[in-house]
């Protein structure tokens, strides 16, 4: 016969009540874990998306995505012939609101020139611009979908292609539209200014600038060589893809990930005395049960498997409970949540030791009882 379940049938009611409730807090310890990897998994992806070696920039900035970069358009051109790159793109990025649907969308719009870096590297449905106006790329959470029109700046664009995945740092889903639109967005003047400009004589237009030229290297080519003839125009400024993220990470994104990361320890920690709390007192509440044990002879093995089997049993019911309900739920949080296997098993490993200790202190307590205690009253 075993006891710890025999136990369990026993009061099943409250046990499965017990088992959801703590299947609630895992479900937040996960809910938390999955922020903190979607936080970190959001600012990269427009960084990682070009799949580029080398990022030129505006000297004395950090890139366009730690503070403001701005560089003529033709230094692409300079850029492509430097020996070693196999291929640049001049790309922008900005953020826009637009109307769609009777609601607004905040837009992370970003602009590349169709056959060179700078575009997504994988196209979920639809297909790619294929012409140099009016069509764009769409992240599926912006709610757009294939032959959708909406309106960015004077112009109607359509979509033409959905991606996933692609967002900036916060939260925005991105657009890919061409870098001639996209310097259009970026340059054209609404018509009350565009007058004043050409009162001037400038015809309304500011100068075209882009926020960085990203280039591929070709095998073999010396990335920190490369980076280091760049930094040597007066003008400009490069960094390597591996100090383009780990910039991002350590300035754009910073607080938000150690607050993040604090209150996850927090509430490990909570969870962890709250898991050793429910275990306790479950074997104090037997404690009348295992002196009747003791009295008709069982050994101290069949009261340490009791205590013990049922704190495993409650750990994992309310870490699969937990593991159930986060992926229901997932899908609907306004951020991506990511998790991944990794964060499970460490997670289960936490949740086993917390519950083995805690038994401990149960297994501690329960043989210390006097025999002598069943038989009162």
């Amino acid at each position: 016969m075993n006891l710890a379940i025999k136990d369990i049938r026993h009061g099943l009611f409250r046990f499965v009540l017990t088992c959801f409730g703590l299947g609630l807090l895992m479900t937040v310890v996960l809910a938390m874990i999955g922020i903190y990897n979607g936080l970190v998994a959001d600012a990269l992806a427009v960084v990682k998306a070009p799949a580029a070696d080398i990022w030129v920039v505006e000297a004395g900035t950090q890139g366009p995505f730690a503070e403001a970069s701005s560089i003529p358009a033709h230094t692409r051109d300079a850029v492509a012939r430097m020996p070693g790159v196999a291929e640049a793109g001049a790309i922008t990025y900005q953020t826009i609101e637009a109307a769609h649907a009777g609601q607004t969308l905040r837009l992370y719009v970003i602009g590349f020139e169709p056959g060179r870096p700078g575009g997504p590297l994988r196209i979920a449905e639809g297909r790619g611009l294929g012409t140099s106006h009016f069509e764009l790329l769409a992240d599926r959470k912006t709610g757009l979908v294939l032959g959708d029109t909406i309106r960015l700046g004077r112009d109607r664009f359509r979509v033409v292609g959905l991606v996933e995945d692609a967002m900036n740092s916060g939260g925005d889903p991105a657009v890919y539209v061409t870098l001639a639109d996209a310097l259009t967005l970026q340059t054209a003047l609404d018509p009350a200014a565009a007058r004043v400009q050409a009162a001037r004589g400038d015809g309304g237009l500011r100068p075209a600038t882009v926020a960085a030229v990203i280039a591929r290297l070709e095998p073999g080519a010396d990335v920190a060589l490369l980076t280091a003839t760049v930094r040597q125009w007066k003008h400009l400024a490069a960094l390597s893809q591996a100090e383009q993220e780990d910039l991002l990470l350590a300035s754009v994104v910073d607080r938000a990930r150690r607050q993040i990361g604090l209150f996850l320890g927090i509430l490990l920690s909570v969870s962890a005395v709250v898991i050793a709390l429910i275990i306790y007192t479950m074997t104090m509440e037997k404690l009348k049960q295992i002196a009747t044990l003791k009295l008709i002879g069982a050994p101290d093995r069949t009261i340490v498997a009791l205590i013990v089997q049922q704190a495993l049993i409650l750990g994992a019911s309310g870490l699969g409970i937990g593991l159930a309900l986060i992926l229901l739920v997932k899908d609907n949080f306004p951020r991506r949540v990511v998790l991944e296997p990794f964060n499970a098993i460490v997670l289960t490993g936490i949740i086993l030791v917390v519950c083995l200790v805690a038994s401990g202190l149960g297994v501690r307590a329960a043989l210390k009882v006097d025999p002598a205690t069943a038989l009162g009253g």
